[in-house]
């Protein structure tokens, strides 16, 4: 997802809302590129995965067939249009969707094997507060992947802006916000077709 920059939970609301129901209409060719996304989170069949920010929800049938019937696929958004419109696609046969903020989930500590974020860092308020919080309901060893279907030149492109330096998902910023927040970077990925960063949770 793309929209204000660490925008306050009210603001995140009131961008997606109104966006929601053309959402997947404007991205129509983004299916192949989540997948592959997905899949280099290495999912075993019968783990438990959380899509954080999942919006209309293009990561649920992929996260569902990695880990098969016998898994967990969670999707969190705190829009109710965003699910609104994930349950109209039918992926709400893919997952259990929550109304809910990322940075304050209603899950138990080490809940989860893996987290799946597409666009989420740009909307934490305090980015370093919403990865620890992920990091609260992963098993040490559990991996999240921050992902995109486009890298950051080419969203920046988009959008009509310029890279800049304090960008945090900059590798060089990431690490060491990740590094604080409970993660080691493992894998990172910035090219036109692919944003990816792929992180381990710290035992």
């Amino acid at each position: 997802m793309t929209g204000p920059h660490g925008s306050l939970p009210h603001e995140v609301r009131a961008f997606f809302g109104v966006r929601a129901a053309g959402w997947d209409a404007k991205f129509p060719g983004d299916g192949p590129a989540y997948a592959a996304g997905v899949a280099e989170l290495g999912l075993r069949q019968g783990q438990r995965v959380l899509d954080a920010g999942c919006g209309t929800g293009r990561a649920l049938p992929a996260l569902r067939a990695a880990v098969g019937t016998r898994g967990t696929v969670l999707g969190a958004d705190l829009t109710p249009e965003m699910l609104t419109a994930a349950v109209r696609a039918g992926r709400d046969a893919c997952a259990d969707l929550l109304l809910a903020d990322v940075a304050r989930l209603p899950l138990p500590s080490s809940a989860l094997d893996a987290v799946f974020a597409a666009g989420l860092l740009s909307h934490l308020p305090d980015s370093a507060a919403g990865l620890s919080e992920l990091a609260r309901v992963v098993r040490p060893g559990g991996r999240l992947a921050l992902f995109h279907p486009v890298g950051r030149a080419a969203l920046a492109a988009r959008k009509g802006r310029r890279l800049t330096p304090d960008d945090l998902r900059a590798e060089p910023q990431l690490r060491p916000l990740l590094a604080r927040s409970g993660w080691d970077l493992v894998q990172y990925t910035d090219e036109d077709t692919r944003y990816l960063a792929l992180a381990v949770r710290r035992g």
